[in-house]
């Protein structure tokens, strides 16, 4: 994992090791309030901010906690609330969204409780006039006028303050909207305009006979209920998507059983402490149905882990003494003893927390676009509604119509849908991603995918399942064959390489003692040089025994062989050729199966022989094979493949594939490889599965059709109905009704993401 992921713990701050400060932001109602925050925080001296209006957070990047202070007054100069987010204790924005929700609630409730009554009254005098009592206009106000004022509120606090610092939201046009209605009701009744215009537009499309002009309450009553259902609704859907982005979170264990010695008598003492006490190397006890606290090895007992929060296996993984464990799974049926390697923030289930709020706080480029439009939207929606109302009276139209519909083309022009659109599906399909193991860096990752024709795989570690068997050894001198292997283990000891850890395995099976080495020199995908008992030793591929001036004629034969061939040399001749045979994973056939079906193109490039790559290949179902590629040549060959406007992806575990997943439109690290994979890679997959790469390919294509479908709703729904109410054929209670509505249709529709199943079992 990368340091740029890491999250680093201070004074109850969080913040990541690119000195960025995160900020949890309250207050803001649409995208024009974010773009409003981040124009604020970009104005301190170094500072670079994105401010997300989904998740309610701003990344600020140039700063760091010592000027948070400074970036929270400044955020609440501007009318908005700001705290330091801290990663484990999120008190502050829960507490902040729930009492949103709550005053929302009650506000709805009140609002709709009086509306109903208020629009029966006015349905009822508008057509039976005679039914009309002394008053009436005293009762139907003095019922509005909470409705328009206290329940409204939020709308009209928004757009004072946003008047204070000169600008227009989306709350301007609600509050224009509530405000125009019921101003021109109370006007009209206190001057006596009576009955002029069409009432009927106000019910819907000329259906009633003239009636009150008390009628326009209603309008302002039925447009605050409306807008008020939309917004609380739309809060709750925020919320339950930022859930779906921070359940991993959730995973961690709270309290864990650390092992701090025994007793006079023998006996152990365990002590439960908060997880924060437990430090790398400490012994730690999981009992049955207990969350495991932290990365570590398993010491003692056996059990069956459940790790499907994590990676989206259903079946549990057995371990026992020596097997790896990862904190957030749990221990289903059996006791552990383990030692804990990696705690905090070091452990995987931070790390991808860390990433998976990463990911979601790097702001797509669409959603870029989209808020620069929306800064421009709201002025321009206000000056057409006017031009509207005057264009219509000057044409003859009686004034209270053509109010009426300049009031329509207000309120159905929020574009509260396009400030949804994005952030929404990046930040449920995000989460999702990391429920199974896939972590997307960003929409950079989700844009590439959806043009992806061609996937290139690495073999060893990737395809295959890296766990390398020595199958032969082969003297080409005197020398012993226990001697050739000895002196390969010697040098392998300095290489992390899946063929090393072979060599090694079979000279600890059949030698007794290994000599030591010195002058190791690692060359990536290629071999190890290194000096033993006072002689040059190279350990390598046919390839770099060619380019070290080694004569390679006495083992043509073994290098032309299916399985990968380890030539050993030592002082520039060859003493012996060792043959390494590795397995293809249990699941490629079908992972690439998946891929083809996607209508991707699969290819298999490595470093190995042409007749072991090959071997591999049909295995595996892959068609097309670069074999005998050099790491620095990995890169070319993709270069080569993008010829012609084709988009490739690269899927890779080692360091040898990180130039060529840099070079692809998409990289895909498998986690088990190392960290210099992971960070060239666009998407990292957590789980030892490899059909988590068409899955993960699967996940992030239907995120970008989300987000796509929310824009094409937004764009198409503003664009439709703009005109609609501009020519008088939208009601102002259908308008606001439908801009609420829209609102919530986009969110609900990036919601779906989390309950999608992207993967096809056989």
């Amino acid at each position: 994992m990368t340091a740029e992921s890491l999250m680093v713990h201070s004074g109850g701050a969080t913040r990541v090791a690119d000195a960025a400060l995160d900020l949890d932001i309250s207050g803001m109602t649409c995208a024009a309030c974010a773009r409003r925050v981040e124009r604020t925080l970009n104005k301190l001296d170094g500072a670079s901010a994105t401010v997300n209006y989904a998740t309610e957070r701003a990344r600020v990047h140039g700063i760091g906690e010592a000027d948070a202070a400074q970036a929270i007054a400044r955020v609440e100069k501007a009318g908005y609330g700001a705290h330091v987010h801290d990663d484990s204790d999120d008190t502050w924005s829960k507490r902040a969204t729930e009492n949103r929700i709550t005053s929302l609630r009650r506000r709805l409730v009140v609002s709709a409780l009086l509306t109903v009554p208020l629009m029966d009254i006015t349905i009822v005098l508008a057509l039976v006039p005679g039914w009309r009592f002394p008053g009436w206009e005293l009762v139907c106000v003095l019922a509005a006028l909470p409705i328009v004022t206290w329940a409204a509120w939020p709308f009209h606090r928004a757009t004072l303050r946003n008047l204070r610092h000169g600008s227009v939201s989306m709350d301007t046009l609600v509050s224009l909207g509530i405000a125009a209605s019921f101003g021109w009701a109370v006007l009209s009744l206190l001057l006596g305009f009576g009955d002029t215009g069409d009432p009927g537009f106000w019910l819907g499309f000329g259906m009633t006979p003239a009636g009150a002009s008390s009628i326009y309450l209603d309008v302002a009553a039925g447009m605050t209920t409306f807008q008020l259902a939309g917004r609380y609704f739309e809060t709750r859907s925020r919320r339950k998507a930022g859930d779906v982005l921070g359940a991993l979170g959730a995973l961690a264990a709270t309290h864990v059983r650390i092992r701090r010695g025994t007793t006079d008598r023998g006996d152990t003492v365990d002590v439960v402490e908060p997880i924060a006490a437990l430090n790398a190397g400490n012994h730690v006890v999981v009992l049955p149905g207990e969350t495991i606290p932290a990365d570590g090895e398993v010491l003692e007992g056996n059990a069956a882990v459940d790790t499907s929060m994590m990676t989206g296996e259903p079946v549990p993984v057995e371990v026992s003494p020596g097997s790896a464990v990862t904190g957030g799974t749990v221990s289903t049926n059996g006791w552990l003893l383990l030692r804990a390697s990696a705690v905090g923030a070091n452990s995987q289930l931070a790390q991808m927390a860390a990433l998976a709020e990463r990911a979601q706080a790097r702001k797509a480029g669409v959603q870029t676009l989209v808020d620069r439009i929306t800064g421009y939207v709201v002025p321009a929606v206000i000056t057409l509604a006017v031009i509207v109302t005057v264009v219509w009276t000057l044409s003859g139209t009686p004034f209270t119509r053509a109010f009426g519909i300049g009031i329509s083309v207000l309120i159905i022009a929020c574009p509260c849908a396009l400030g949804l659109a994005t952030p929404t599906a990046l930040m449920v399909g995000i989460g999702r991603g990391a429920r199974l193991g896939i972590l997307i860096k960003g929409h950079d990752a989700l844009e590439a995918s959806g043009m992806i024709s061609t996937v290139v795989l690495d073999k060893t570690g990737t395809l295959t399942t890296g766990r390398m068997s020595v199958h032969a050894v082969t003297a080409t001198t005197s020398m012993p064959v226990h001697e050739v292997l000895r002196v390969a283990a010697a040098v392998e000891r300095g290489s992390e390489h899946a063929v090393a850890t072979a060599i090694l395995a079979e000279a600890e099976r059949r030698i007794s003692d290994v000599p030591g080495a010195s002058d190791f020199t690692t060359h990536p995908g290629l071999g190890v040089h290194a000096r033993v008992d006072d002689h040059d030793v190279i350990v390598g591929s046919p390839a770099f025994m060619r380019e070290c001036d080694v004569e390679l004629t006495s083992v043509d034969a073994a290098v032309d062989g299916a399985r990968t061939v380890v030539v050993v040399a030592i002082d520039a001749c060859v003493v012996g050729v060792i043959e390494i045979a590795d397995t293809i994973k249990s699941d490629a056939a079908e992972a690439v199966a998946a891929l083809r079906s996607q209508g991707i193109r699969t290819v298999l490039l490595t470093g190995d022989s042409e007749r072991a790559a090959h071997r591999i290949a049909a295995e595996a179902g892959i068609d097309e094979v670069h074999a005998g590629v050099r790491p620095a040549q990995k890169a070319d060959v993709i270069r080569e493949l993008q010829g012609g406007g084709t988009k490739v992806a690269m899927v890779g575990d080692g360091i040898n594939d990180a130039v060529a997943l840099a070079a692809a439109d998409l990289g895909l690290a498998i986690a088990t490889g190392t960290d210099i994979a992971m960070k060239s890679a666009d998407i990292i997959v957590v789980r030892d599965d490899l059909f988590a790469v068409p899955e993960a390919i699967a996940l992030a294509r239907r995120t970008r059709r989300t987000i796509r479908w929310n824009l094409g709703w937004a764009f198409g729904y503003n664009l439709a109905a703009l005109p609609i109410a501009a020519i008088g054929l939208l009601n102002p209670l259908i308008a606001a009704a439908a801009m609420s509505l829209s609102s919530v249709l986009v969110v609900s529709n990036s919601l779906r993401l989390q309950n999608v199943s992207l993967r096809r079992r056989s």
